[in-house]
């Protein structure tokens, strides 16, 4: 043995993983990625080899100093032997070393270590009393196992209880911190300790393992018995004539079923095989459930072709008219629709899309329609789904398959023709289980759905005389295809006055029926419900209206039980702060007096129209130009235009730009804007600043404008009046191309604001500024003389 008492030897380092080396230990290393110069480092019997554990299982060929624990043991090689996949290297284990120092190089792996011996402290007897126990506990272990005879005597001649330690661990299922925690005890006591208690919480757990394989075994036998039991009661029933079975019974209940079902030929001949398949599964097998539930599904859905029902217009409109107030050109939509299915019986699919602010009424508007058309209403919520198995449903071979949303929808109404309400279309995701609204392609298309396959049902289904209504608060996420096979219906915000009657007529009677409260018990004056809506309320809908008014009905409620009010309750302008807090609504308004580069514009926003100001100043600078507010790319760019334009059209008063910085910025930084609706706003501004005009505060404007001067159409524009009419603005410009959209917009609002269309930015000088400019045609007319102080250049 070699002599290795003294401190910081030098030596050769293994790494060894997943196996627990102790000192007097006897075992064979497998080692497959030595190299050479390491073969022969061990070969030699001067050389100090060290066994040193890995943190993980790494890939030995690229191991840092980092994964390798600190503690190790050394040994001596007593034989190599080359394998087929490597070398077998049986080795002697000497001591646990401590590594002090660690370099890697020239093919193999260095350490200076420091012995760090056992520390023994259990005496001869002790040793032998734990041998024993472990050996005990083994062999109680073994007896579970057949075959365990071999192992049992190479345990029982271990005389060494590290070297017993070290073969046990082999065969038990311990983590690498584990297997090192063993390695790296020094105290022989604690190790021995520590690897009882490993060993007797693996004896727990097979333990627990062998009586639940015993349980299961039990109740497998017990079904089989039952099972051949049942087998030989139909044989002997059958033999004696004595009735038949329960399944028996079930199936020619689905025989008749299926005659009665008025399936199609092709459906009811796939019904009647799968009645075939039933017959001959027995009742306890996995394939017979799922038969009875595909069965199920057939006999449930309904397959006969709807009677037509006369369609009263008349009752239709008395019906919206009732149930939503304004919305008259979405209400004459509706109207026409079902217009035309009263005259054309036939006709194939109806599919509404209707699109709007949250709070519009899209998914009442569909019970509206049901309820005209008195027929069943469905609603599916659509909004999240990322599975195309939701819409299609799954394979029948899918353990827990189930249909899709819509044939469970039919299902459940019952009927062939329900108004089905799509709702969210345009919240419908993209996951890793498919396109849900490419699933919806087939569904939506009047021209496909009437072959509508369900992957579960797996045949075909007419879908042709459902009444789809989708809706949605956007366009913008509906795929294109899609988009195409609907017939767009757009809801606007509601208007101050539509929100008063709205509130008054439908919102407090429905809020008061919910808290059991009638109208001798809580009166909100017209006052108060106005000044709910226009600062205690900030939505294009009317959802938040009604939170508040039940905001109110709750109050009222309890002091009613309480009894501290006195009835009815009435609620005034003045106690509004009290009951509902402080205001959440503040709407901008127009100004008494606008600086010279200060301009008031429109904006369109989710909740409704509002005003914006953009300001603009200059200061001595080198002819830079900023930007602020949050502005998005077009409206930069349109910032940009409005620069350019402004100096090709008033080239004496921009003459100095270079030698001046311009700024233009739009309050409410906080708030992202863009659009190119501000066009002719920016301009206006820019050009009030260079000719030190003011532009009356109580103008407002809206438009694209372009590079050579034209005055583009904008949308929101019914929106964009409502937020002016507000806002207290008198004078609207608006681009000539919208004036046809005027239709859209309530005389109440149009006979409150003086409304001037402008086909080029010399129009919006003229009506802001008051200058008359040429147009461009003139400007840069060849024949015009140049001379003066306008000179420009032809183009």
């Amino acid at each position: 043995m070699m002599n290795i008492d003294s401190k910081n030897k030098d030596g050769m380092v293994i790494p060894v993983s997943d196996i627990v080396l102790l000192p007097g230990m006897a075992y064979t290393l497998k080692l497959k990625n030595i190299s050479e110069a390491e073969l022969e480092n061990l070969s030699k019997k001067e050389q100090f080899s060290i066994a040193l554990p890995l943190k993980q299982n790494f890939n030995q060929s690229q191991l840092t100093r980092e994964d390798f624990h600190s503690i190790g043991v050394s040994f001596n090689v007593s034989g190599i032997e080359k394998t087929e996949t490597g070398y077998q290297v049986k080795i002697k284990v000497l001591d646990r070393v401590e590594i002090k120092e660690l370099s890697m190089g020239n093919g193999f792996t260095r350490v200076e270590f420091e012995i760090a011996p056992d520390l023994i402290d259990l005496n001869a007897t002790s040793q032998e009393e734990m041998l024993e126990y472990v050996k005990k506990i083994t062999r109680e272990v073994s007896e579970n196992f057949k075959g365990s005879e071999q192992f049992m005597k190479i345990v029982e001649n271990q005389k060494d209880l590290n070297a017993l330690m070290g073969h046990l661990t082999q065969f038990m299922p311990l983590s690498n911190e584990e297997k090192y925690e063993l390695i790296e005890t020094q105290s022989l006591k604690e190790r021995g300790l520590k690897f009882m208690d490993y060993l007797l919480k693996q004896k727990e757990s097979l333990k627990l393992q062998f009586e639940m394989a015993e349980k299961f075994t039990e109740k497998a036998n017990k079904n089989y018995r039952e099972s051949v039991l049942r087998e030989q009661l139909k044989a002997i029933q059958s033999e004696l004539n004595e009735g038949k079975s329960e399944g028996s019974k079930k199936d020619k209940d689905y025989a008749t079923r299926i005659e009665q079902a008025q399936m199609p030929e092709e459906i009811k001949s796939t019904a009647l095989d799968e009645l075939g398949k039933l017959e001959s599964q027995n009742e306890g097998s996995a394939e017979y459930n799922v038969i009875r539930n595909y069965l199920d599904l057939l006999v449930t859905l309904p397959w006969k072709k709807a009677e037509t029902k006369s369609i009263n217009l008349g009752e239709a409109r008395r019906i919206l008219d009732q149930q939503h107030y304004g919305l008259e050109k979405v209400k004459d939509r509706i109207i026409q629709h079902l217009a035309v299915m009263k005259l054309k019986n036939d006709k194939k699919g109806s599919i509404l899309l209707l699109v709007g602010p949250p709070g519009t009424g899209k998914t009442s508007l569909g019970k509206s329609i049901a309820q005209a058309l008195d027929r069943k209403y469905i609603r599916l919520s659509l909004g999240g789904i990322r599975d195309e198995a939701e819409i299609r449903g799954h394979r029948r071979t899918y353990i827990g398959a189930m249909p899709g949303r819509i044939i469970q929808s039919i299902k459940k109404a019952g009927e062939i023709n329900p108004v089905m309400v799509l709702d969210e279309v345009d919240k419908l995701m993209t996951g890793y289980n498919g396109d849900p609204a490419s699933a919806l392609l087939e569904v939506l298309d009047p021209e496909q759905n009437n072959t509508f396959t369900d992957h579960y049902l797996d045949l075909p289904y007419d879908l042709s005389e459902v009444f789809f209504v989708a809706t949605a608060n956007s366009l913008d996420n509906i795929p294109r295809p899609l988009l195409d096979r609907m017939e767009i219906i757009q809801i606007s915000s509601y208007t101050m006055n539509e929100k008063f009657h709205i509130g008054k007529n439908h919102l407090i009677p429905s809020v008061l029926e919910e808290h059991g409260l009638t109208n001798d018990q809580l009166i909100i004056e017209d006052e108060a419900l106005q000044k709910i809506i226009s600062e205690y309320t900030l939505e294009a809908g009317v959802r938040g209206l009604k939170k508040q008014i039940a905001a109110l009905a709750r109050v009222t409620s309890e002091k009613i039980v309480t009894n501290t009010v006195e009835l009815p309750f009435k609620v005034t302008v003045e106690m509004l702060d009290d009951l509902l807090g402080r205001k959440v609504s503040s709407h901008d308004k127009a100004q008494v007096d606008n600086p010279p580069g200060v301009v008031t514009g429109l904006a369109w926003t989710a909740v409704g129209g509002e005003i914006l100001f953009i300001e603009a100043t200059d200061m001595i600078g080198t002819g830079q130009i900023t930007l602020t507010g949050q502005l998005g790319d077009v409206m930069k760019e349109s910032a940009k235009i409005s620069l350019s334009l402004l100096k090709s059209r008033l080239p004496v008063n921009t003459i100095n730009f270079k030698e001046r910085d311009l700024h233009i910025h739009v309050p409410s930084g906080s708030t992202p804007k863009d659009g190119p609706s501000a066009g002719i706003t920016l301009f206006t501004a820019l050009a009030s600043l260079v000719t030190g005009i003011k532009v009356d505060s109580k103008l407002a404007m809206t438009g694209e404008i372009t590079l050579r001067g034209a005055v583009l159409p904008i949308g929101g524009l019914k929106e964009k009046l409502l937020g002016a009419q507000r806002a207290g603005i008198t004078k609207i410009l608006i681009p000539k191309d919208n004036l046809i959209d005027l239709k859209d917009v309530p005389e109440e609002i149009k006979n409150q604001l003086s409304i001037k269309t402008v086909e080029t930015v010399e129009d919006v000088l003229r009506e802001t500024l008051g200058i008359s400019l040429p147009r461009i045609e003139h400007v840069f007319n060849p024949n015009i003389s140049t001379e003066g102080t306008f000179k420009t250049k032809q183009i």
